[in-house]
């Protein structure tokens, strides 16, 4: 299996993997997801710690899509919603840039740069 076959199997399983959990998490938890990783950070535990990494990642990932596509009014709206949505949203789009660049992943990480 070549890298960016392994690269595409893994972006699908983690697309898959969060999704069905977030779909048991929202029947059990309900939508309360802000208010409890907020209410993590907040704690100055363990728990909010990795909440507050995972927030910056979310971040990065959003201001790279802005990036790569040069600040334009449909890169800030694309970025937002992948802060948003995290890798249920990246991973999807991840899959995108690659068909879109012929597998080329330089290009996928800097566009036409």
């Amino acid at each position: 299996m070549s890298n960016n076959n392994l690269f595409k199997t893994l972006l699908v399983g983690q697309t898959i993997g969060v999704l069905a959990y977030t779909f048991i998490a929202f029947q059990t938890e309900g939508a309360n997801l802000f208010s409890v990783f907020l209410a993590n950070i907040k704690s100055l535990t363990w728990t909010g710690q990795f909440n507050l990494d995972f927030l910056c990642y979310l971040m990065l990932s959003g201001l790279w899509i802005m990036w790569r596509n040069k600040f334009s009014g449909k890169s800030i709206l694309v970025g937002t919603v992948a802060m948003i949505l995290g890798i249920v949203f990246f991973a999807p789009y991840l899959l995108w840039l690659i068909y879109k660049e012929n597998g080329d992943l330089k290009r996928v990480l800097v566009g036409d740069k």
